[in-house]
C-alpha cells in the first residue's frame, strides 16, 4: 500500500464515522420530533362515567375502563361509536379525529350519560 492510499484510507474512516453518526441523529431527531398520539381516560364506576364531560384535541384516543361490578356499555348517541358489554376492568377504547361534541351513555343502564368534546 502507497503512503497516498494509507492516507486516504485514514482519512476515510473519520468521514464514514461522521456520516453514520449524522444519519443516525437525524433519523432519532425525527422519530423523537414527531408528537406522540395523546390518549385520555374515563371510569366507569358506581353507575358513572367520570369525568362526565371530557375535553380532548383531535387524535385523542379514549379508554373507558369499567371499575364498577355490573356490566356496562359506551354508546355514542349518534351512532359514531358502541362497544359492547364491558366486564369489571374491561376497556373500550374510540379515537376521535373529528372536532365536535359526542354525547354517549350507557345501553344497559341510560340514565347513565357522558360527553366527549373534541376540539
Amino acid at each position: 500500500m502507497t503512503k497516498r492510499n494509507v492516507w486516504i484510507a485514514g482519512l476515510a474512516t473519520p468521514i464514514i464515522i461522521v456520516m453514520l453518526l449524522l444519519g443516525g441523529s437525524a433519523s432519532v431527531m425525527a422519530i423523537n420530533d414527531q408528537p406522540s398520539a395523546a390518549t385520555a381516560e374515563v371510569k366507569i364506576d358506581n353507575f358513572s362515567f367520570g369525568p362526565q364531560t371530557l375535553t380532548v384535541s383531535v387524535g385523542t384516543t379514549v379508554t373507558w375502563t369499567n371499575r364498577d361490578d355490573i356490566p356496562h356499555t359506551v354508546v355514542s348517541t349518534d351512532g359514531v361509536f358502541k362497544s359492547k358489554v364491558r366486564d369489571t376492568d374491561e376497556k373500550f377504547t374510540y379515537t376521535f379525529t373529528k372536532p365536535g361534541e359526542y354525547p354517549y351513555y350507557c345501553s344497559v343502564h341510560p340514565k347513565m350519560t357522558g360527553k366527549i368534546v373534541v376540539q
